[in-house]
């Protein structure tokens, strides 16, 4: 993998690996981010965005490997997919392949933590095998915080994205695989979860501390890096946009001149860098 992909905490090495990345597109989640206003948001290129102002996102996994154990923190969009997004829809990517690649055949991966429900957090979590819903990491736990189980499962929304609790998460349920946890649950030695809600009820980010470094996965708590300078453009799939925001202000100013690597769960290439806080107010994210 390239540098890009792959960075060291402590003993822990955490590997992304990439189902799309794009620029532009992003108008529908964050409504806000015109061309015209992030073009004025100048620290952002040319990594997060593009000479015309688009901002540039990913859809990626990231596999953390403790030495002992090989945690995948969400699954991404997923193939053979019925989705209402055309460019989610019934996708045919090398995922599998990738994490092969990158050392982590699907076998050998022992947790898989989804941040959240949405429906580029969980696809593959699933793969179809002759018609059926199997669960793609068969000798792993599934770890979902029990907060946000609770809500999706009184609230099923087939109509947004697609059947994405049906193909995606109920099977796992179904096959026993799946472990509902507290918000603060500590997955193994010094990986914990850190409660961020706002986009969903129980949106969780992924925090790792090893041989005193320290790093944090964030989830949808931050879509993209310009929310760090405008943490009131929200997102609109956010469930409660003022929680939202609140759990950003406090994120940001938690690890701002911190020495924690922050890897964006959305962020484009490079991924992860460093809060840093701007001589005109707000944040950005330092990826020097």
């Amino acid at each position: 993998m390239s540098v890009a992909n792959q960075w060291q905490v402590g003993d822990v090495k955490i590997t992304r690996i990439v189902e799309m990345e794009i620029a532009g597109g992003t108008r529908f989640i964050l409504p806000d981010a015109t061309r015209e206003a992030c073009l004025s948001i100048d620290w952002m290129a040319p990594h997060f965005m593009d000479a015309q102002g688009n901002l540039i996102m990913s859809i990626h996994a990231l596999v953390v490997d403790t030495g002992s154990r090989r945690i995948i923190v969400d699954t991404c969009v997923g193939n053979d997919k019925e989705r209402n997004i055309p460019n989610w829809n019934h996708l045919q990517t090398a995922f599998l392949d990738d994490l092969v690649a990158a050392g982590y055949p699907r076998e050998s991966v022992d947790t898989v933590m989804c941040t959240h429900l949405h429906v580029d957090h969980v696809g593959w979590n699933t793969m179809l095998i002759e018609g059926t819903w199997v669960p793609t990491f068969e000798n792993a736990r599934y770890l979902i915080a029990q907060d946000e189980w609770a809500y999706w499962d009184a609230n099923e929304d087939d109509a947004t994205y697609g059947p994405v609790l049906a193909d995606s998460v109920r099977p796992v349920v179904e096959a026993g695989l799946v472990d509902f946890v507290d918000s603060t649950h500590e997955i193994c030695d010094g990986i914990r979860l850190e409660p961020t809600p706002g986009h969903t009820p129980g949106h969780v980010s992924v925090h790792i501390t090893s041989s005193g470094e320290e790093a944090l996965i964030t989830g949808d708590c931050i879509h993209h890096p310009v929310q760090m300078t405008r943490t009131d453009w929200c997102s609109s799939a956010d469930y409660d946009q003022a929680q939202g925001r609140q759990t950003r202000d406090s994120l940001l100013q938690r690890y701002a001149g911190e020495d924690v690597l922050i890897i964006g769960t959305h962020f484009a290439t490079p991924t992860a860098g460093h809060i840093k806080v701007l001589d005109s107010g707000g944040h950005w994210l330092d990826v020097g």
